[in-house]
């Protein structure tokens, strides 16, 4: 069946497809909601979109706060001690990335039922799979380390001992995943979205000038002190820990475990948006208030850790404010590691081809709760074990998803114009244009890094060189796919042409068939090319991440 017969061919029911796991259907059982498979009546009247709306609110919230976890507080909390607020513009422009990526990896998990990195290995081969559960593996296996390294520092503050602190927490993100109910979950984690709040009376506590904050926020400029190479690694960093690669596998998988099908794409679009409304939030709040707590102080572009923050905090606001820093830490710490850890085992589960869902008992998915629980157990364990540069740690992990969100983003983008996958789903003609063109800004701020790790004493003028540079390159490929892209459009039989026109019940209808009915993905030369150059791109991005912390790590020695 070629894709156009595939397109033309009658609707996919909503409850076939490719789900690889007979619990992904069923019935959703929300944490502020049910709604029974083949109900047909959420859209008549207010009341009952509303119910509907608070029935699927979830995955957008939960991907979006657990992105504010504890490297985020790291990484935001060195951004406000060592430059103030001069690089919030960063997140403005961070806003619609956010939106961008994660709306593409949401519309994937209703319409497939398939996880993404299933799918990654199916359309693109076993070396792209396993080295897309290899590298979330890793870089999640470290995440939660951080996110316990977060959880200590708090109790720390807290003045609670670590070894039962951390351990209590350990067991409790566990518990709340392993009961077999969905539902239970979701509502242990919005209750940690809640706590997430706790960042808006603090930032009333310090309360830092909001002129000088929305300024800031809306104006992009360079710190006037610092080194450049340093400030463009805190940069890659701040991308690194705002849309970082697990979102994408999380996102993606919990939409697929939540039973979301492509006519609740709307709602869960929104609760996407309140979940990056939330995010953004609490980030501005976080660099603006340690901003503002150090400017003047002599700890200002003195960052050492989480924990000094909280101190300096109460030492220039009160141990109240302290208090609540460290409160939000810990809960912060809390949602990331479950969600960090729930991304690693629904990508396994996917790949491997066992039972992976939260609706399953522990008895029932053996293989998924030991990835989850085993993730969790190993990072609590390294937390506790004495010498381990905590620290440098959570910078290094910030850093290297910075560098990895490109590959990451490459494949996101190539599934979402596969047609066998998506069908009348595709990614738009802006959509693509828009996600190839941050692709195009990751890569950049890659080779800045690799440059000031080169050449240390790289200049100003040069790092501006390379920016330019790269964007003038980056615009002349740009202009050269789409002029290529327009040729082969031009040349194409009528035949081959997609153009049949869905309604939008035939949409919400359409589902990706399973998967060894679909043909091999289609990937031209340049596409091929392409994914050559990614792999060499990795390769040379994390040795130079690699040598770029074993020189942090010197220095502070």
């Amino acid at each position: 069946m070629n894709s156009t017969n595939l397109l033309n061919a009658a609707p996919v029911p909503p409850h076939a497809g490719a789900a690889l796991d007979t619990a992904h259907v069923g019935d959703i059982r929300g944490a502020l909601g049910t709604i029974k498979l083949g109900d047909a009546g959420h859209e008549r009247g207010l009341f009952r979109r509303l119910k509907t709306l608070l029935a699927i609110l979830g995955p957008g919230l939960i991907v979006m706060v657990g992105d504010n976890d504890a490297g985020a507080f790291s990484t935001y909390a060195q951004a406000g001690q060592n430059y103030g607020t001069t690089l919030l513009w960063t997140l403005a422009l961070l806003i619609p990335v956010l939106y961008v990526n994660q709306e593409m990896v949401l519309r994937l998990g209703a319409v497939t039922g398939v996880g993404h990195a299933r799918l990654i290995l199916e359309r693109f081969g076993k070396f792209w799979g396993a080295f897309s559960v290899i590298d979330l593996f890793l870089l999640n296996a470290l995440t939660i380390v951080t996110e316990f390294i977060g959880i200590a520092l708090g109790l720390d503050y807290l003045g609670i001992p670590r070894l039962p602190g951390v351990g209590i927490a350990a067991v409790l993100v566990m518990m709340a995943a392993s009961t077999g109910d969905f539902r239970r979950f979701e509502r242990f984690a919005l209750i940690l979205v809640l706590g997430s709040l706790l960042l808006l009376p603090l930032f009333v506590m310090v309360h830092p000038p909001m002129g000088q904050v929305v300024h800031d926020f809306s104006t992009v400029q360079m710190p006037k002190d610092g080194k450049l190479s340093d400030v463009m690694l805190l940069i890659i960093g701040i991308v690194g820990t705002t849309i970082a690669p697990w979102q994408l596998f999380f996102q993606q998988s919990y939409v697929i475990d939540k039973r979301i099908t492509p006519r609740f794409i709307r709602y869960e679009r929104l609760d996407l948006w309140l979940g990056i409304v939330l995010v953004v939030l609490g980030a501005v709040a976080l660099i603006s208030l340690v901003a503002h707590c150090f400017a003047g102080k002599p700890e200002f572009g003195q960052f050492t850790d989480a924990l000094g923050v909280a101190r300096g905090l109460a030492q220039y606001h009160g141990h109240g404010a302290g208090t609540l820093f460290a409160l939000a830490l810990i809960d912060a710490s809390v949602i990331g590691a479950a969600a960090v850890s729930l991304s690693t085992a629904y990508a396994v589960g996917d790949v491997l081809s066992v039972n992976h869902s939260l609706h399953r008992k522990p008895r029932e998915a053996k293989g998924f709760y030991l990835v989850y629980c085993g993730l969790i157990v190993l990072a609590a364990a390294l937390v506790l074990l004495p010498g381990v540069p905590l620290g440098l740690l959570t910078n290094a992990v910030q850093t290297l998803a910075g560098v990895l969100l490109p590959s990451a983003s490459v494949f996101l983008l190539l599934l979402c114009n596969d047609r066998q996958v998506l069908g009348p789903w595709v990614n738009g003609r802006w959509t693509n244009a828009f996600t190839s063109a941050v692709v195009a800004v990751l890569v950049i701020l890659s080779t800045v890094l690799t440059a000031a790790v080169i050449f240390p004493d790289i200049g100003e003028n040069q790092i501006v060189a390379i920016l330019v540079g790269g964007g003038v390159l980056a615009t002349l490929i740009g202009l050269a796919t789409l002029a290529m892209r327009a040729y082969r459009a031009a040349v194409r039989p009528r035949s081959q042409h997609h153009g049949r026109e869905f309604n939008p019940r035939q949409m919400e209808q359409w589902r990706m068939p399973p998967l060894h009915l679909l043909e091999p993905a289609q990937l031209t030369s340049s596409t091929r090319l392409w994914m050559g150059v990614l792999r060499l791109y990795l390769v040379l991005a994390v040795a130079m991440v690699a040598v770029r912390v074993l020189q942090l790590a010197f220095a502070q020695a």
